[in-house]
């Protein structure tokens, strides 16, 4: 059925081995490693970790870890932006995807998960074009290592420089179809995160029904909505002023309905624990019962 995870990036500080063990210690079936390039990272929080060195790949190792401690590899995580609107920050992401995907033909690691990239100053149909121009060679890239290639529908639109238009193109059902109609690749798909939603007014579970069939991962994670903030700010402010990351259970996903839908699509795969709630963060200690504080919350729903 649903294989539980989490995202390795909570886990900055750990190395490889020490994510598997910790995953295998508390009833984890499966991990997302990050594949952040180590000469080129990113200072934006959770990104720039590299637990899976792509450029220096261990494959008999890092299968014995697997082997070793009974937790497979989810998908390989690595979270850019490939339409970065200086060209060659932009290449050089688009070519570390296909490192990463390369990395999981190797490890027959099933996804890797990324964003598509935006360019913020531009609107949804200039950055399409822009998706037609680039995205059609990934695609082929992962077609060819028969990979499928989950994109996670976060905005990146939290901080000033984000704005206006944020750094991710895919956050919507209508922005997803056009995606979809421009490559119809089946290796192209969602690692769907219900949280984004939330934020911008709408319906959570409804895409589970309507992309089944692009549904190659998930990402558990929850957002508390704060109706006076909003109120106060409206919805054209920057988003964090008036909602904030939270553990599932802690915030207004729908958790039952979430996987009563999941269960009725009858997908099988994993579903994997992002954690970026601030209220977690102050020690290891912290970030650790925040992981086990989300799992213990999700056992409900799941046979661990």
């Amino acid at each position: 059925m649903l294989q539980l995870g989490f995202v390795s990036a909570i886990l900055a500080d750990y190395d490889l081995e020490s994510v598997f063990k910790f995953a295998a210690e508390h009833r984890f079936q499966c991990v997302e490693v990050m594949c952040w390039p180590t000469d080129n990272s990113d200072s934006r929080r959770y990104a720039g970790v590299t637990h899976l060195d792509v450029d220096n790949l261990n494959v008999d190792r890092i299968n014995q870890l697997q082997q070793q401690y009974g937790v497979t590899i989810s998908g390989l995580g690595y979270y850019p932006n490939p339409l970065d609107p200086d060209g060659e920050k932009a290449e050089f992401y688009r070519e570390h995807i296909k490192k990463v995907i390369r990395a999981a033909a190797k490890l027959s690691v099933p996804v890797v998960n990324t964003f598509i990239g935006r360019n913020p100053a531009l609107n949804i149909t200039d950055n399409l074009k822009l998706f037609a121009d680039h995205w059609p060679a990934i695609v082929q890239e992962a077609e060819a290592a028969n990979v499928k290639i989950g994109i996670e529908n976060c905005p990146m639109w939290f901080t000033n420089d984000e704005w206006p238009g944020g750094k991710n193109l895919a956050t919507t059902p209508a922005i997803w179809d056009r995606m979809f109609e421009i490559i119809p690749s089946r290796a192209l798909g969602l690692n769907y995160d219900p949280s984004h939603l939330i934020w911008q007014m709408m319906d959570e579970v409804r895409p589970i029904y309507d992309y089944r069939d692009r549904l190659h991962h998930i990402h558990l994670k929850d957002v508390k909505l704060y109706r006076d903030k909003l109120n106060r700010v409206g919805i054209m402010a920057n988003p964090l002023e008036y909602h904030s990351p939270k553990l599932p259970g802690l915030g207004d996903v729908r958790w039952r309905d979430f996987f009563a839908a999941l269960t009725d699509v009858r997908y099988r795969g994993p579903v994997c624990i992002e954690v970026e709630d601030k209220a977690y963060e102050g020690s290891t200690a912290d970030v650790q019962t925040a992981i086990l504080t989300a799992r213990n919350y999700l056992s409900q729903f799941l046979v661990l």
